[in-house]
């Protein structure tokens, strides 16, 4: 039955399962005293939620506290293991897969590497298959607590109703890849296991937001600093993020050429794999055979020596400039979005680190308007290296939570009748 807003009383309980099963997890543990005030539920609404909470597995006790003159009150806490996620993460040098229980913590992972030339979509959604199936059986997961597969990927994600998540991967040479329908031609997960497929910056933003340095923001960019750049914009209303193409803005006409086959790209200055072109083109010399993480590592190490010996001066300039770029690439994002804060991360963005870091902001407060660059502060993302695959797995977890905890019921012939449905619609909570 529809109230005048248009909610149901189905409507309202999931609304309120959320509430509590959000707060419980992002501030628990808590009691049901504390939960009326922090969900705005009144106590017979938590009391019967909770219970039901309970009841599902998913709510557990976690302890008592001292209440003042009465009784202990009874924490409670959302049960660990009352569901699991994988996450997984198609960077540029390799696809990591991770197992996860509803805490997020890592209960198993794999690794397959990746060459320059390995980003052939048979290839890429094979390794994610035989990722999944190894951790599957390491952490000797249940398949029916599992909540879905987040899967975090370069480029634009199109979310279509006849061939689900399609990727535009202009910089790795993917045209319209139904890589959704890739995944499940020869998955050996059950039917009812979805995909969530989007942005790895958007899922690297999602992290961040969630457990990381954006925590409390109400405007943040988050921004992946790998291979090339990318950026998720996070603002009141677009809460869970939306990537933008921040790597592919033009800072430089008739510039450098970059992977996506535009001239004088942000990325085609500011990402590592320009970065370490741009070093071996002034006569650096990256050493031959290693992954672009290696090569960087290399790098650093000849720009900033240990005391006593001489930097190498190509590699130290270099460094320099991509500063400035990614420094006037930020003032872009501060003149346009006014964000609250600016958080960096990525494989590279980690390893630049924060020797790095003061020149970023010198460079972003210089190019950007006064007024929002006072209000910014530019600091390094706090999950390290696997905030992407974290951020792909909190996508199924955002969607349970945003059901009320409920997982999809498969379809079945055997559903209730309409004037059954009708009355479990309007029995009271």
């Amino acid at each position: 039955m529809a109230g005048r807003n248009g909610r149901t009383v189905r409507d309202l309980r999931r609304g309120n399962r959320t509430a509590v099963l959000q707060r419980l997890y992002f501030d628990g543990p808590l009691s049901r005293f504390e939960l009326g005030p922090a969900t705005g539920l009144s106590s017979g609404s938590v009391s019967n939620v909770v219970a039901d909470l309970i009841a599902d597995g998913l709510v557990e006790e976690a302890g008592s506290v001292d209440s003042d003159g009465g009784r202990p009150r009874t924490l409670l806490r959302v049960a660990p293991h009352s569901g699991q996620m994988i996450g997984v993460d198609v960077g540029e040098t390799r696809v990591r897969v991770e197992l996860f229980d509803l805490a997020l913590t890592e209960l198993a992972r794999a690794e397959r590497p990746l060459t320059p030339q390995g980003y052939d979509a048979d290839l890429i959604a094979g390794h994610i298959r035989d990722g999944v199936a190894e951790v599957l059986t390491a952490g000797q997961a249940d398949p029916g607590r599992l909540l879905g597969v987040g899967v975090g990927v370069p480029g634009i994600v199109e979310h279509t109703p006849d061939r689900g998540a399609v990727v535009h991967g202009q910089t790795i040479g993917w045209d319209a890849v139904p890589l959704e329908r890739l995944l499940r031609s020869a998955s050996r997960l059950p039917d009812g296991v979805p995909y969530f497929i989007d942005n790895g910056a958007k899922t690297l933003g999602q992290a961040e937001m969630w457990f990381g340095a954006g925590r409390g923001a109400r405007n943040a960019v988050v921004v992946l600093f790998g291979s090339g750049v990318g950026a998720c914009l996070v603002t009141p209303e677009v809460e869970h993020g939306r990537a933008v193409e921040w790597g592919h803005l033009t800072v430089r006409v008739r510039g450098r050429r970059c992977r996506c086959g535009a001239p004088g790209c942000l990325e085609a200055y500011a990402g590592a794999e320009s970065l370490l072109a741009r070093w071996r083109e002034e006569g650096g010399r990256p050493p031959e055979g290693t992954d672009e993480e290696t090569a960087l590592t290399a790098m650093l190490a000849a720009a900033y020596p240990p005391e006593g010996t001489a930097p190498d001066p190509v590699a130290l300039a270099v460094l320099e400039e991509t500063a400035e770029y990614l420094g006037a690439g930020l003032s872009d994002l501060i003149n346009l979005f006014q964000p609250e804060r600016i958080l960096i991360g990525g494989w590279a963005g980690l390893q630049l680190g924060t020797r790095f870091l003061p020149a970023v902001r010198r460079h972003a407060a210089t190019y950007a308007l006064r007024h929002p660059a006072d209000k910014v502060t530019i600091d390094l993302g706090r999950l390290g290296p696997d905030a992407v695959t974290v951020g792909a797995a909190i996508l199924p977890l955002a969607e349970f939570f945003a059901a009320g905890g409920r997982r999809p019921e498969p379809a079945t012939e055997n559903r209730l009748p309409a004037w059954r449905a009708a009355l479990e619609e309007r029995a009271p909570h």
